[in-house]
């Protein structure tokens, strides 16, 4: 499980500088078929997107490309993302319920690189990620970080539930390597 975050809290939270630089804000009045579905549309509609490239110190740390649900956060396309980050609007606009993730050791390609200030094909780590705001899909994003610059990482509780039975388990487990029952006797 990743935790959603603001990459500029993550920098500033390191002690160092966070500086956006956008590439390009605009809707995308026929998107892919791939976007479509991506989204659950049942017919192509508009989708807003974006490129911004977040920096620490002056050192590029994330290649963010975003694609974003205009009937959820109509103003997308027009807001000024060197003064605030997509994820604080997001976050004003339609508050998340559901997040997939999927992560993808990757090669830069000649893009990322370029704005990466990296050489093609060195390593990557590309995040998928898919929000949801009620049953509706609000954004579809592809954040590339650089490997030698970036790990990803989280820490959570599991509920007590699935606790509970991972220590079961893991009890179990560990009696039956010992070849010893729980009341002490030997196992067949």
């Amino acid at each position: 499980m990743i935790e959603i975050r603001n990459i500029a809290g993550e920098i500033a939270a390191r002690g160092g500088r966070h500086r956006a630089e956008v590439v390009i804000v605009e809707k995308i009045r026929n998107p892919g078929l791939d976007l479509v579905v991506a989204f659950e549309f049942m017919r192509r509609r508009p989708v807003a997107h974006s490129i911004i490239v977040h920096f620490e110190d002056e050192v590029p740390v994330q290649l963010e490309e975003r694609f974003v649900n205009p009937a959820l956060a109509p103003d997308y396309h027009r807001q000024d993302f060197v003064a605030t980050t997509t994820y604080d609007y997001l976050q004003r606009a339609t508050p998340l319920t559901e997040v997939e993730h999927v992560i993808s050791a990757v090669a830069a390609d000649e893009m990322a690189a370029r704005r990466l200030m990296i050489r093609p094909g060195d390593p990557c780590l590309l995040l998928h990620r898919r929000t949801w705001s009620g049953a509706v899909v609000a954004t579809v994003n592809k954040l590339t970080y650089v490997g030698s610059r970036y790990s990803l990482g989280s820490r959570y509780a599991p509920s007590p539930a699935v606790w509970a039975r991972t220590r079961c388990e893991a009890e179990a487990v560990a009696l039956l390597i010992s070849g010893t029952a729980r009341d002490g006797s030997s196992m067949p």
